[in-house]
């Protein structure tokens, strides 16, 4: 069989799955329009794609047409900054379905450009964005005329009740860790203890991790995993050291109002009560530039017309999907790329 994505009989084998995902794509589009939101296009390229240690963005040198000056921008990682700027421009319900690009990310689940729904929504909560969640996901099995999600040896009913349950809970339930000892004070996150209980759980650590290090490897050897099988879940009030946007719990500071989506173990969805607080901003964005620095070199600037609008946004709630891995769930694929029309090249070029 060819290994070209065009060849007939290859392109053949993924139509089905391409013929899901632009029926379920339209009644997504449609939802929102029906539930009263405004679709939005915002520019691809940025002056920051946003700062997180665990994402690599593409970095661009644009140039005018008559001074070539250098201007240095990146290929946006999320359209998330441009949507809330927008909700400070006075828009209150507004969507997007676009392709995003992160470098270093390839295989099963990742691809270095894929599609993400992005939706924001004013004088809402992460409540609100649950309930979203669920009825577009619905609308859209429909339309792809599916009823279960499906991945592997894993399959469970689209319409059914999601379970919801805090990350403190799962760490408690499915990894035997106290998170609330673990999170450490306000500023300072020291992994030493946290590192111990996640051996102690057979989590592998190595030299150097730091605390959301810990955090991720535990989400991803014990918790999404023990998400794998029974209904789809909503994790719930995550710690706040990984909760880079996201407004603190009133109940509860050390945690954030942060909700992640998984079906079938797989991650569909992350978003949370927008923090609104500039200053509290900017003190996260320059932690997260020093963490990114240490692993990468320079990092992402801040954007500080960003910082400017949140002076004026209003309290509010924001949500990204990974359409690509919706389609996957939805169509049982076992691989992104069987459901993206053309993928990258990715060969080498010597």
């Amino acid at each position: 069989m060819s290994d070209t994505w065009w060849d007939q009989s290859t392109f053949a084998q993924r139509r089905a799955n391409l013929t899901a995902r632009s029926q379920a794509i339209g009644a997504v589009r449609q939802y929102f329009i029906d539930q009263g939101f405004m679709e939005v296009e915002t520019p691809a390229i940025q002056l920051s794609p946003g700062i997180d240690r665990h994402i690599q963005p593409f970095h661009l040198s644009v140039r005018g047409p008559f001074d070539q000056q250098v201007r240095s921008r990146y290929l946006h990682t999320s359209p998330e900054f441009a949507m809330k700027k927008l909700l400070a421009a006075g828009e209150t319900k507004i969507f997007q379905i676009c392709r995003v690009f992160r470098d270093c990310e390839e295989g099963r689940l990742h691809h270095p450009e894929f599609t993400m729904l992005e939706w924001y929504h004013a004088n809402a909560t992460y409540d609100d964005l649950i309930v979203h969640l669920v009825n577009l996901i619905s609308v859209a099995a429909v339309a792809a005329g599916q009823e279960f999600f499906r991945q592997g040896a894993h399959k469970t009913e689209v319409n059914q009740f999601w379970r919801r349950i805090t990350v403190a809970d799962a760490f408690a339930e499915f990894a035997n860790i106290d998170l609330h000892k673990e999170v450490p004070g306000h500023g300072e996150f020291s992994a030493d203890g946290f590192v111990l209980r996640a051996k102690a759980t057979g989590v592998r650590c190595e030299v150097g991790d730091q605390w959301d290090d810990v955090f991720h490897r535990v989400m991803l050897e014990r918790i999404e995993p023990a998400l794998a099988d029974g209904p789809p879940t909503v994790l719930v009030d995550f710690p706040e050291p990984v909760g880079a946007l996201a407004r603190p719990k009133a109940s509860d500071p050390m945690v954030c109002e942060r909700v992640e989506a998984y079906v079938c173990g797989i991650e569909l969805a992350n978003g949370f009560s927008e923090l609104i607080d500039p200053v509290e901003q900017r003190r996260r964005f320059v932690r997260d530039q020093n963490a990114f620095a240490k692993l990468y070199g320079k990092p992402p600037p801040i954007d500080e017309d960003f910082l400017s609008a949140l002076d004026n946004m209003p309290e509010s709630a924001g949500m990204a999907l990974g359409i690509d891995r919706l389609i996957m769930l939805l169509t049982g694929a076992d691989h992104i790329k069987d459901v993206i029309w053309a993928p990258v090249d990715m060969t080498v070029v010597s």
